[in-house]
């Protein structure tokens, strides 16, 4: 619904996805397929973009300190809970420029994972604990989403604009969009 969202809330990237999937899977050629998800650079940036603005979910599991640290100044005691907050890991502006302003193109050209190894992005966690369906995910996104872009035009319902979308999260156990997106295929 977020990736979805966000190209209905910025028309000239749905065009710029559209674009990438007609050249690189032909008119006729609705289904997106995994092995054309390489050759899909816009469309998979597209998708950690939105993974990285909207997180399936605002903190990781918690974790426990083992030992007593100091981090960045400040003393966390042994046996402390700990927990990691995706949601502003995710818009810091010491990571990202703009982080508020949804931007696939930051990651074109640029090898960002989303295994851990980048602090920045890591929506499924990290480590240890790191989701085991995260490479399931992943694939899923870009199939799904690829296949929704590339066979139908969409527009907003009720004549909205889309200046009119609301793009407020509503945080719970999941981040969900405050208000569900209406939208309406039309080819």
């Amino acid at each position: 619904e977020w990736a979805m969202t966000e190209l209905l809330h910025d028309p000239e990237k749905m065009i710029k996805a559209q674009a990438e999937l007609e050249q690189a899977l032909g008119k006729d050629n609705l289904l997106v397929q995994e092995s054309d998800i390489p050759n899909l650079p816009y469309l998979q940036a597209i998708v950690k973009e939105t993974l990285r603005m909207h997180p399936p979910t605002v903190f990781l599991l918690p974790r426990q300190a083992d030992a007593d640290v100091e981090l960045y100044g400040y003393m966390v005691p042994k046996n402390a809970q700990i927990l990691v907050n995706l949601w502003a890991i995710s818009r810091d502006p010491n990571t990202w420029e703009n982080p508020d302003v949804f931007t696939p193109e930051r990651f074109l050209g640029r090898d960002i994972d989303m295994k851990g190894q980048d602090f920045g992005l890591i929506p499924f966690g990290a480590g240890r604990r790191i989701c085991p369906g995260l490479t399931l995910a992943y694939r899923m996104l870009n199939l799904m989403l690829g296949t929704l872009i590339h066979a139908f035009n969409w527009k907003l319902a009720d004549g909205l604009g889309p200046q009119d979308l609301d793009m407020m999260d509503k945080f719970g156990i999941t981040i969900q969009k405050a208000q569900p997106l209406l939208a309406i295929p039309i080819a």
